[in-house]
């Protein structure tokens, strides 16, 4: 892989302060002829320049509305944002129109979709879908935006000369690297990761997020890691936010989250994983029942259905996203001193 590349491509100024993406009490609700899904409720969240946010929930949370929010890709109909902003670098990019977005995409905010074997053209040579993306955004000749697509395969570590190949020719790992190489092509402020090794073997999965580290650090990029891996979660972010039925439920960093947990669907997810810790092969502890019907969500705390803590003012008060601590720990629990007790002894 060649260590020396760098792409000509410029980024904003970001004001002293301000963070980079700051997203404020987002709700957003797909409208069915079945119902109103409420997929993301109250959302809020910050990222900072270079920084790595997990966001990690079970299928259906809404950890992927959530970045089609930030995206200003939610398919209206049926989608809808009803109420929250959505802030770039102190911009609020929901009171922008489209031809700004259209800028912002895959010029500033680069996302990687879930499935790399879909991701791709299966008609275009995947050099000239990389080509595409600087062309339009950095306002570049053809032949310079192929130039500078043939560097971005090297630097995802696939050979200049298979510029000409299509998406068939290459492996699902080759694949990932190439909608990496798509994303990162106009060196973005802020890469959206949704799910991106779910497809691939643990020693792919490996190798794909080594490197998408790697040019993490060499850009200085911000990154969204939306996953449902705690173990990917643990290697590759500095904060945490654990989602269920559309609500940030705990905040923090790894420490926070891995050490000192202090909501019980947080402790449940932990408890529902296998440990390879020698004399620790006992059964798994599942979180008992579903997640909720995000057309028919219940009243207080989502959580209270599964939860062994609830109690009255649980399954009929909502929760705010509490600060816990001077350090940066959130929760959404009305029970959370009483579960960090237990679990000090």
């Amino acid at each position: 892989m060649k260590k020396n590349v760098i792409l000509e491509t410029s980024t904003s100024s970001i004001a002293q302060d301000v963070p980079l993406l700051e997203v404020k009490n987002l709700t957003l609700h797909y409208v069915t002829n079945e119902g109103t899904v409420c997929a993301v409720n109250d959302i809020s969240l910050t990222l900072e320049k270079g920084e790595t946010l997990g966001l990690v929930g079970e299928t259906g949370a809404g950890k992927t509305s959530t970045a089609l929010g930030i995206m200003g890709l939610v398919p209206n109909p049926p989608g809808k944002i009803i109420s929250g902003s959505i802030s770039l670098a102190g911009e609020n990019l929901r009171e922008k129109n489209e031809a700004f977005m259209r800028k912002v995409r895959g010029g500033r905010i680069s996302m990687i979709f879930q499935d790399p074997m879909t991701a791709l053209n299966p008609i275009d040579k995947v050099g000239d879908q990389i080509a595409e993306v600087i062309e339009l955004h950095n306002k570049c000749s053809k032949a310079e935006a192929a130039k500078n697509a043939a560097k971005m395969l090297e630097l995802v570590g696939i050979p200049g000369e298979r510029y000409h190949e299509y998406p068939y020719q290459f492996s699902g790992g080759m694949k990932q690297r190439i909608v990496i190489a798509i994303a990162l092509a106009c060196n973005p402020e802020i890469l959206i990761a949704d799910e991106p090794t779910t497809a691939l073997d643990v020693t792919i999965q490996a190798q794909v997020l080594e490197m998408m580290d790697g040019l993490k650090q060499k850009f200085q990029t911000a990154m969204l890691m939306i996953t449902h891996d705690l173990g990917i979660i643990a290697e590759t972010c500095d904060r945490v936010a654990i989602i269920y039925a559309g609500e940030i439920v705990e905040l923090g960093n790894l420490e926070h989250i891995f050490d000192q947990t202090a909501h019980p669907y947080t402790v449940g997810l932990f408890n529902s994983l296998p440990s390879t810790a020698e004399g620790e092969q006992g059964r798994l502890s599942p979180i008992p029942g579903l997640m909720p019907d995000p057309t028919d969500l219940p009243d207080g705390c989502k959580f209270s259905p599964r939860c062994i803590y609830a109690d009255e003012i649980c399954k009929t008060q909502s929760r705010t996203l509490e600060q816990i601590d001077d350090t940066g720990h959130f929760c959404r629990c009305w029970k959370w001193k009483q579960l960090k007790m237990e679990r000090r002894k």
